[in-house]
């Protein structure tokens, strides 16, 4: 039988595990810049949420991030929930982990005002792209950044 799954806000004693999950989601980021956005987004609670997926004796198996942004692209409020990045450790997805994450997410943005939800997720990423249209979101747009070096 399956390990019971609880999705609750993360907690000070969380945060070396929350670390750990971050850093398997965006794994190009520096453990310093790491720690400083997790302060940040800990210091906004009117405008920040994390939440985590707590199994238990065998701790943290996912986490989500989310906010409230004054502006998104394609959406038609200016009080938009977004879904800014979540995570679910392989053994433990498509059991309905994310999609209890995404769940309790949206609620806290209904609570907050929010009338939509919004999210990203990088060219390419397929996982995240089913991920999300599975729970209900659609593609707005398509963005690939550029950049060029300028020299002297």
């Amino acid at each position: 039988m399956p390990t019971a799954i609880n999705v609750r806000p993360v907690r000070e004693a969380d945060l070396n595990e929350w670390f750990r999950l971050r850093k398997l989601l965006w794994d190009e980021n520096d453990d310093a810049d790491h720690r400083t956005e997790m302060m940040d987004i800990l210091s906004h609670p009117e405008s920040q949420l994390v939440l985590v997926a707590d199994s238990g004796q065998a701790g943290l198996v996912g986490f989500l991030e989310a906010s409230i942004r004054p502006f998104v692209e394609d959406c038609h409020t200016d009080h938009v929930g977004y879904l800014e990045g979540w995570f679910v450790e392989p053994e433990h997805r498509h059991g309905g982990v994310g999609r209890e994450l995404v769940g309790h997410a949206e609620n806290w943005a209904r609570q907050k005002g929010c009338t939509e939800m919004a999210s990203d997720a990088e060219v390419g990423n397929e996982a995240s792209l089913n991920a999300h249209t599975r729970l209900g979101y659609e593609v707005t747009s398509r963005l690939v950044h550029l950049r060029k070096e300028l020299s002297d």
